[in-house]
């Protein structure tokens, strides 16, 4: 079944919202390392984006540590976003339809991220915050559509559960961010 679009075509039909894709690569257990390969475009073309406006403030051996951090960040920030969005969907938002595994969920989450490679455009002077802001919306309403289809909720069930998911997923990454601190740094500040 994961030959029934190239990547490509699949990120383009994410970005547009086509619910029978996120249906598609729900079903497709083949599609999990194309969501990986999504999700990595997306942190690249995001960091080549964020590096390319830094120039000349950072160096190529910055760049590209930079980089390297951001694809991992990202792949970290997927796989802990998708579990908590599970969890919340299977468990405080389930609805009678509701039937999914994290995997499935991983999966069209990752493709939700499609949008996302806009971000190499953040370097252009002046408007570049609007790709910005434009392709994180656009992630955040993919990601919603994915929900929705991966959990066989109703779009507003789904906007609930990204919602708390996002509520708890930033309380999380502040309580890690303090421990960090005062474990590295011996402060809570």
């Amino acid at each position: 079944m994961s030959n029934s679009g190239s990547i490509y075509r699949r990120m383009v039909r994410a970005a547009t919202l086509d619910a029978d894709l996120y249906e598609e690569v729900e079903a497709d257990r083949g599609a999990t390392r194309q969501a990986l390969l999504v999700v990595l475009v997306y942190s690249v073309c995001a960091g080549i984006g964020s590096g390319l406006a830094s120039i000349p403030a950072i160096t190529a051996v910055q760049f590209f540590v930079s980089l390297l951090l951001g694809m991992v960040s990202a792949l970290v920030f997927w796989a802990i976003w998708s579990f908590i969005t599970f969890l919340i969907g299977t468990k405080v938002f389930k609805g009678p339809q509701t039937s999914a595994t994290y995997t499935e969920l991983l999966r069209t989450v990752g493709f939700s991220a499609s949008p996302g490679v806009l971000l190499i455009l953040v370097f252009i002077p002046f408007i570049g915050w609007l790709f910005s802001f434009g392709a994180l919306i656009w992630m955040l309403v993919a990601m919603v559509v994915a929900v929705r289809q991966a959990l066989d909720f109703s779009t507003w069930r789904a906007l609930g559960t990204c919602a708390v998911g996002a509520v708890l997923y930033l309380l999380l990454m502040s309580a890690v961010s303090t421990l960090l601190r005062f474990v590295i740094l011996g402060t809570t500040i």
